[in-house]
C-alpha cells in the first residue's frame, strides 16, 4: 500500500534548523551530461536550421516529418480544435482567458504606461514603454498537456502589445492535444510549431528558415529546456529558470483538514521533486491533516508520485505561533503561499516573499493555476525573494525620454562638465560645454 508521511518538525526542537535546512535543500545544478547535450543541440540548430530541428524532432518525439511545414499548426487547425471541444470545455477556456486578460489589462494600466513631465525650464523627462516585437512561448508536452500554460504566457504578451507570439509545443508520437491547440486559438497565438526540447528553444533563439527568431522566450519545460534557456540568455531574453513546483500552507487550524491535504497533493502530483509544506501552531491539526493524507491518498490517480514527493520533500511543521509561521514562510519564499485562516488579512502584512499569496480557506491554489486571473508562472526555489510572477511587464521594455531645453542646458551642462572632467572624459565635458551660452564653464 502506498503511504505518504511528510517529515514532522517542530520549531522548538533543538535540531529544527538543521532538519529544516535539509528538507528545503534542492540543487538547481544541471547534470553535466545534459549541459553538454544541450550545447550540442543548440550548435546544431544554429548551424543547420530547419534540417536540425526536423532531425531532433524525429529522434526525440518520434514524429516522422520531412518538412517544417508539417510541424506548423495553421490558424484553421487551432480554430478547428476549439470548435470540436465539448461545450463545457469551450466555455471554461473562454471564461479563464477572459479573467486572465482582465487581470493583465489592469496590470498594464497600473504600471505599463509611458509617462513624462517638464521641469520649470522646459526640459522634458520621462519614460516610453513599448512592447517587444516577437516572443516565443514554450508549452510543455509529453507526460501531460497544459492549456493553462498557453493562456498564462500568451495573454499577457498579447495585452502588452506584442505583434507576434510564436508557440512551440512537443507532440510525442504526433499526438496533438486539442485543448492546447484550442487555448492557442483563444489566446491569440500568431504561429505555432509542434517542436519541443532544447531544439525548440534553439529555433526560437536563433531562428531557422521557417521558425522566426524571437526577442524573448517564456514558459517552463524539463531539464533540457531549462538548460537551453540558460544557454541562449543574452541572445534573447528569458522569463526565469523554473525549479520544481512548491506550495506552503499557513494554517490556524480552522480549515477542514481534507481541504489542506488535497492542497498539498495539488503540488505533490506534479512530480517527485515538488515540495508541499504545512505550517501550523496547532499540533492536533497537523495530526488531523496527516490522517486526511492517509485517507485520501489511495483515491488519487497519481498516488505514487504524490507519495514520493511528500516522503522526499514534504513537511508538517509545528510553530510556536502564526507570527513565527509567517517568519518561516518569508525564509522559504515559496512559489505558492496559502494563508488558510479565518483572518487571512491579519497575517498578509507579515508576508514579504512569495510568488502568489492565496488568502482564506476558499482560495485553493488550483484556482490560481487555471482561472482566477493572476499569472501562474511564478518564481520557485526561493527566488521570490527577488523575482516576480510573469506579467505584462515581461513583454515590455522601457526607454528613457530626455529633451533638454536651451535654458536647462545652461545648468545641466555645467554639472556634467565638472563630473566628466573628474572622470577624465574630456569629450563628454566638451559636448556639454559647447551648448553653454558662454561656451565655457562658469
Amino acid at each position: 500500500m502506498i503511504q505518504a508521511t511528510p517529515i514532522r518538525l517542530c520549531t522548538e526542537s533543538a535540531s529544527f534548523e538543521a532538519d529544516f535546512a535539509a528538507r528545503l535543500h534542492w540543487s538547481a545544478d544541471t547534470d553535466a551530461a545534459i549541459e553538454q547535450r544541450v550545447a550540442d543541440i543548440l550548435a546544431d540548430v544554429r548551424q543547420g536550421g530547419d534540417a536540425a530541428v526536423l532531425e531532433y524532432t524525429q529522434r526525440f518525439d518520434g514524429v516522422p516529418a520531412t518538412r517544417m511545414a508539417e510541424l506548423e499548426l495553421r490558424q484553421e487547425e487551432l480554430k478547428a480544435a476549439f470548435d470540436t471541444l465539448p461545450e463545457q470545455q469551450r466555455q471554461a477556456l473562454q471564461q479563464a482567458a477572459a479573467r486572465v486578460r482582465r487581470y493583465h489589462e489592469a496590470q498594464k494600466k497600473a504600471s505599463g504606461e509611458s509617462w513624462s513631465y517638464r521641469d520649470e525650464d522646459g526640459t522634458l523627462l520621462g519614460q516610453k514603454v513599448t512592447p517587444l516585437d516577437r516572443v516565443g512561448i514554450y508549452v510543455p508536452g509529453g507526460k501531460a498537456a497544459y492549456p493553462s500554460s498557453v493562456l498564462m504566457n500568451a495573454i499577457p504578451a498579447h495585452v502588452a502589445g506584442v505583434e507576434e507570439i510564436i508557440m512551440v509545443v512537443p507532440t510525442p508520437k504526433g499526438e496533438k492535444n486539442p485543448l492546447v491547440l484550442a487555448a492557442a486559438y483563444v489566446a491569440g497565438v500568431t504561429r505555432a510549431f509542434t517542436i519541443g526540447g532544447a531544439q525548440a528553444v534553439a529555433a526560437l533563439a536563433y531562428g531557422t528558415e521557417t521558425v522566426p527568431k524571437v526577442d524573448k522566450i517564456t514558459g517552463p519545460g524539463n531539464a533540457y529546456v531549462a538548460s537551453a534557456k540558460k544557454h541562449v540568455f543574452g541572445t534573447v531574453g528569458i522569463d526565469m529558470i523554473a525549479g520544481p513546483s512548491e506550495i506552503l500552507v499557513l494554517a490556524d487550524g480552522t480549515t477542514p483538514p481534507d481541504w489542506v491535504a488535497m492542497d498539498l497533493f495539488s503540488q505533490a502530483e506534479h512530480d517527485e521533486l515538488a515540495q508541499s509544506i504545512l505550517l501550523s501552531p496547532d499540533a492536533a491539526y497537523l495530526d488531523a491533516v496527516q490522517a486526511a493524507i492517509d485517507r485520501l491518498l489511495p483515491t488519487m490517480p497519481r498516488a505514487d508520485i504524490i507519495a514520493k514527493s511528500l516522503n522526499g520533500r514534504g513537511a508538517l511543521i509545528q510553530t510556536r505561533s502564526m507570527e513565527e509561521a509567517c517568519a518561516i514562510s518569508n525564509r522559504i519564499a515559496p512559489e505558492h503561499l496559502e494563508v488558510s485562516s479565518q483572518e487571512p488579512h491579519r497575517w498578509e502584512p507579515l508576508l514579504k516573499h512569495a510568488g502568489a499569496i492565496f488568502l482564506g480557506a476558499y482560495t485553493s491554489e488550483s484556482l490560481g493555476d487555471y482561472c482566477a486571473g493572476p499569472n501562474h508562472v511564478l518564481p520557485t526555489s526561493g527566488t521570490a525573494r527577488f523575482s516576480s510572477p510573469l506579467g505584462v511587464y515581461d513583454f515590455q521594455k522601457r526607454s528613457s525620454l530626455i529633451e533638454v531645453s536651451e535654458q536647462g542646458a545652461q545648468v545641466l551642462g555645467q554639472i556634467a562638465s565638472v563630473i566628466a572632467h573628474g572622470e577624465g572624459l574630456q569629450a563628454h565635458a566638451r559636448a556639454a560645454e559647447m551648448r553653454l551660452r558662454s561656451n565655457s564653464v562658469a
